[in-house]
């Protein structure tokens, strides 16, 4: 149980990476996924890198720089411009919808206006899930300057949309609904330096 304990991933550049199993039955054509990170990188790294082996970038949530994130579906991107953090945790919870390709971004519990992104695209079921690089090949074909340096911790992955208030729950670190990859219970495999450690404050 990862509860109240974070990934450290400990150098920069880094080849350390986190392989996370999650059960997907189906491919997806609604999905939410959160994650809070905390580190002082200012060059461009990968959060959370969800490939197939015909797209790379099948889920992709990456912050380029320190005032910009990017959101990955099938290859295709938006981006969400954000002030410059204050070198303190961000929550961010990105969802996407196939009927209407909205793309949903909220940083810290407050939400950024919707954009258009990939209508009537389905992401593929069969994945490489990882935290802490980018996939350029299916589990593979890192970038070490793309690679995240810091803490992550509160990683979910839910084959919906959620609502405003879960988004907000998400962001609290209160009850949440079942998910496909869900922190309190998270099937993982550290690949490299990546230690977990007790939050250091909440």
């Amino acid at each position: 149980d990862l509860y109240r304990k974070v990934f450290v991933f400990r150098k920069d550049p880094s080849d350390a990476f986190v392989v996370l199993q999650a059960q997907l039955e189906q491919p997806l054509r609604n999905f939410t996924v959160c994650l809070r990170s905390y580190t002082d990188l200012s060059r461009p790294h990968s959060l959370f890198s969800y490939a197939t082996k015909a797209q790379d970038n099948e889920i992709l949530l990456f912050k380029p720089k320190p005032e910009e994130y990017r959101f990955y579906v099938g290859g295709k991107f938006v981006t969400f411009r954000v002030p410059e953090g204050r070198r303190d945790w961000e929550h961010v919870c990105a969802s996407w919808e196939s009927s209407t390709g909205i793309a949903e971004f909220w940083l810290n519990g407050k939400p950024w206006p919707r954009k258009g992104l990939q209508k009537g695209y389905t992401v593929g079921a069969t994945a490489a899930i990882l935290l802490g690089q980018e996939q350029d090949s299916f589990g593979g074909g890192f970038d070490l300057y793309n690679s995240f340096s810091g803490e992550l911790t509160d990683v979910y992955l839910w084959d919906t949309g959620l609502s405003p208030d879960k988004m907000r729950a998400a962001f609290l670190s209160l009850r949440l609904p079942p998910a496909l990859l869900a922190w309190s219970s998270l099937s993982y495999e550290v690949k490299g330096d990546v230690v977990v450690k007790p939050r250091l404050r909440e």
